[in-house]
This record gives C-alpha cells, sequence and structure tokens, in this order.
C-alpha cells in the first residue's frame, strides 16, 4: 500500500552540529545577529543591540548546524574572556529558540567555553546565569554563589568547577554533537 507523503510529517533537522571558535566573518556576524534575536527581541533585555567593550576583546564561540558534513548556519553562541589573570567569565550564551531541543547546543557550548579558558591558564570561571537556567549550569558541575540583579533580571552568579572541564588546546577544531531532539543528544 502507498502512503500518501502529508501522512509522513517529513520534517528537516540538522544530523550534527559543530561547536568551535568563530574564526570566519559569516560566524562572527551570524552571532551577533543570535544574540540580537535573542536578548533583544525574544527577551527584551537589551534596546537595539547587546554587544559591549568585552566584545572588542572577547572570544567568541558558535555553534554551527551542518548539512552534509559543512556548516549552514550559527544556531548558538556563547562568549568568553580573561577579566584578570586567571580568572575568566561566560556571558551571552544564546542558542535559536528553533534549536534548543537539540544537541545539547547549550551544554556543549558551555563546555568549549570553559574547556577553552582552562587550556589558556583560567583558574577560576564564573557566569552570571538567568536563573531559569540554574539547573541546567548544576548538572554541567557549576555551583550558585549568589543571586544578583543583573540588566534588571534576577541572575545567579555561578563558578565552574574545572576539575570536569579538560583543557581544549584548539576550540577551533571544537567538537561536535548529533543533532537528537529531547535531551536524547550526547555531546
Amino acid at each position: 500500500m502507498l502512503c500518501d507523503a502529508s501522512e509522513l510529517n517529513l520534517v528537516f533537522a540538522p544530523a550534527e552540529f559543530r561547536v568551535k571558535q568563530a574564526t570566519l566573518p559569516w560566524e562572527l556576524r551570524e552571532a551577533y545577529a543570535l544574540r540580537r534575536a535573542v536578548f533583544c527581541i525574544e527577551q527584551g533585555i537589551f534596546m537595539e543591540d547587546d554587544r559591549d567593550d568585552i566584545d572588542n576583546h572577547a572570544q567568541l564561540l558558535v555553534a554551527e548546524s551542518c548539512m552534509g558534513g559543512a556548516p549552514d548556519q550559527v544556531v548558538g553562541t556563547v562568549r568568553l574572556h580573561e577579566e584578570a589573570p586567571g580568572h575568566w567569565r561566560g556571558s551571552r550564551l544564546a542558542v535559536h529558540a528553533a534549536f534548543r531541543s537539540y544537541g545539547r547546543l547549550g551544554a556543549t557550548l558551555i563546555r568549549l567555553a570553559v574547556s577553552s579558558a582552562h587550556a589558556q591558564g583560567c583558574t577560576r570561571f564564573l557566569a552570571h546565569v538567568q536563573q531559569q537556567n540554574e539547573t541546567l549550569f548544576q548538572q554541567l558541575h557549576w555551583r550558585t554563589l549568589g543571586v544578583e540583579n543583573v540588566h534588571g533580571r534576577p541572575h545567579c552568579l555561578m563558578q565552574a568547577d574545572l576539575a570536569f572541564y579538560p583543557p581544549c588546546h584548539q576550540p577551533w577544531n571544537g567538537y561536535v554533537t548529533l543533532a537528537r531532539a529531547s535531551g536524547k543528544a550526547r555531546a
């Protein structure tokens, strides 16, 4: 018996994602556009743009969806920077709304951020985390140091346990994570 194509419910989803340090102009451009979409339009935290002076010296990581093994678009990003010798911070973690249930992208971005800072001499890695994401970070071996108001919203000041993040000396190579929906991915 033949099936009607409408019964198949075909939906395109990338088979894998690559999480790496942004090295190409298009990656930077799409990462900043994604941050604007998440922090300005979706969440309304910033008016027109979320970029600040930290972006002038921060390292930007991206999660890219892949088609046939080649990067297609930036679907996640995070930045990290050294604020004092050995003391690093992560910020502006954003994942495109359509990809939040695929491939553990946020967790993989966090892992690469801490691991690449660890390879650069990090002895302490902190982040202000929106309260709704506190549990995710705790599952990734972060501990809450306190709650602070950041940009008019409560955020948890959290610290990564560096023992769980082996140094990554080549973040431009990054990680590959398979695309599986709703927590079934392996990163």
